[in-house]
């Protein structure tokens, strides 16, 4: 999310760093300015042509949308110089554009400044008051005032963090300050990521992988860390994560071949993922384009963020229609796991209605290590828990075992097995006084309360007779759900595991202590309390 409401951009309440670079630079030549009216018609983004001659070193552009309620975004392309085409992506902050071949403004890359036509781009944000206008100022400088802040280094995943199957915490949308409506450091959202208990971050910035410069700093620092590439792949009908991308996604939809199957293919072919971020969080214009409108094939979906900003910040809503819009795609045939991410910006310290803190919420995806390949496959399996609320929610593990007395699962969420029945075993830890439940086909069975920590729900299942069923499970807190599993998937195979003869009280919540089947009198009561919720709810 990309909170959008701010005051006027203007030229004269541009950052003193601006004026102290201008001071740097006294005999740069008069800027080049460009003034005109945004182009009512066509797609949502345009272009101002800049020519930049021989023995440039350096570009400063400077951008206003003159407007009090209209917004404009600004980034800066170099294609039709011969260069890679993206230069970097401001958004609609009032931030100049600075870059030479060794430094560059934060979500800016730095690289030769090749002598040609230069695109300034402009993307209609929000226009409401028309004509709605523009201007551009843009100085080119023979010798270079911009110093590079600090080292950057070409990106390259670090080996393994951890070497063990298990489920390891992160949160999968963090931004740093090379978005530049953000203002952590990368150092700052991995000391709270540390602190609440995580072990990775995605560092999902808007349209940029220049944060990418500085992994390898923190990764020599932080040797039992991990961080994640990505993308917040931001677009004015709907916000996605490429989650591992390390190259740039043309984002600007409705331009020659750039459609949102486009930006699919070309974050799949990159090895990543294209998971949507926030997909209902529709609040107008304090986050433009939050809300998903796209319409893209399921099977190029490869993940939904069913909770965004937490709980307890007021979000429960909003991941609740999340959660409900995850099941509508897998009603459609997709096997699409469940994630999560906080959209931190500030690294905790943000303020407002929705004060987004990395970890809340919290997703665990269950790998073989962890490292960027790791974290990315067991994503890709679909094997995820998200904790709505953060780190310290209960966690909820779903296995499909024949019998009860089964140590190892069968099957585990992203699964798909053939059986002709089998048991679906839930372990609920850290969630006495909560209440867990199997969900099938997006519609959910009876819960039970947890009595005991670890306790374990059983229920026993059958396979449909065509297609598939799929399965998750959930603890809830007063009823609403806090930790969600992805899915198994279950389909007839005659062959298959049958756990008909598993035990007489499949179906029940069975607390376990350190392994030992709890006494029959706690089972009791836990049935009971279970039953008089049920009616409570009936009536």
């Amino acid at each position: 999310m990309r909170p959008r409401s701010r005051p006027r951009s203007t030229l004269l309440a541009a950052p003193l760093a601006c004026a102290a670079l201008l001071a740097a630079n006294p005999a740069a030549a008069a800027p080049l300015v460009f003034e005109g009216d945004v182009p009512a018609d066509g797609p949502d983004h345009f272009f101002v042509e800049v020519e930049v001659p021989p023995g440039t070193a350096e570009i400063e552009v400077r951008h206003d949308d003159l407007s009090e309620v209209n917004i404009l975004d600004f980034g800066l392309d170099d294609a039709l110089a011969g260069g890679a085409g993206y230069r970097g992506w401001g958004g609609g902050t009032t931030e100049p554009i600075v870059v030479n071949e060794t430094a560059a403004s934060r979500a800016y890359v730095p690289g030769p400044i090749r002598p040609g036509t230069w695109r300034v781009v402009v993307g209609k944000a929000k226009v409401v008051a028309s004509p709605a206008r523009y201007r551009i100022e843009v100085e080119l400088r023979s010798t270079p005032t911009l110093a590079a802040e600090r080292p950057r280094t070409p990106y390259a995943p670090p080996p393994a963090r951890k070497t063990e199957t298990r489920y390891y915490a992160g949160d999968l949308h963090v931004h740093s300050r090379e978005s530049t409506d953000a203002s952590a450091t990368l150092e700052e959202n991995v000391a709270l990521a540390k602190q609440r208990g995580l072990e990775w971050l995605e560092i999902s910035d808007h349209n940029t992988v220049t944060q990418l410069d500085y992994f390898g700093g923190v990764h020599d620092e932080e040797p039992g860390f991990l961080l994640v590439p990505g993308i917040e792949y931001t677009t004015y009908a709907g916000h996605a994560n490429a989650i591992g991308a390390t190259r740039f996604v043309d984002h600007k939809i409705g331009q020659p071949g750039v459609t949102i199957e486009s930006a699919a293919d070309a974050i799949r072919a990159q090895g990543a993922i294209l998971s949507i971020n926030h997909p209902v969080l529709d609040i107008g214009d304090l986050c433009i384009g939050c809300a998903w409108q796209h319409d893209l094939d399921p099977t190029k979906i490869g993940g939904v963020e069913i909770g965004t900003l937490g709980v307890t910040a007021g979000a429960q809503l909003f991941s609740e229609r999340a959660i409900a819009f995850w099941d509508a795609l897998l009603d459609r045939g997709a096997k699409i796991p469940a994630l999560g991410g906080s959209d931190d910006h500030r690294a905790g310290t943000s303020t407002g209605i929705f004060p987004a803190k990395v970890g809340s919420p919290t997703t665990l995806v269950r790998a073989t290590e962890l490292s960027t390949r790791g974290i990315l496959d067991g994503i890709k399996r679909g094997a995820t828990v998200v904790k709505l609320d953060g780190p310290d929610d209960a966690m909820v593990e779903l296995e499909a075992v024949p019998r009860r007395d089964d140590v190892e699962g069968l099957a585990f969420p992203g699964d798909t097995i053939g059986v002709r029945s089998i048991l679906l075993r839930a372990k609920v830890t850290n969630g006495v006084g909560q209440t867990v439940r199997f969900v099938k086909n997006g519609t959910p069975e009876d819960s039970v309360v947890v009595t005991a920590d670890p306790f374990v729900h059983y229920a026993r299942v059958d396979a449909p007779a065509e297609g598939e069923d799929r399965w998750r499970a959930e603890a809830l807190v007063d009823e609403r759900p806090r930790t969600v599993t992805s899915h198994l998937w279950l389909r007839r195979d005659p062959a298959g595991p049958d756990a008909e003869a598993a035990a007489s009280d499949e179906g029940c919540g069975v607390a376990r202590e350190g392994g030992a089947r709890a006494p029959w009198v706690g089972l009791a009561l836990a049935g009971l309390v279970a039953a008089l919720r049920r009616r409570r709810r009936a009536l």
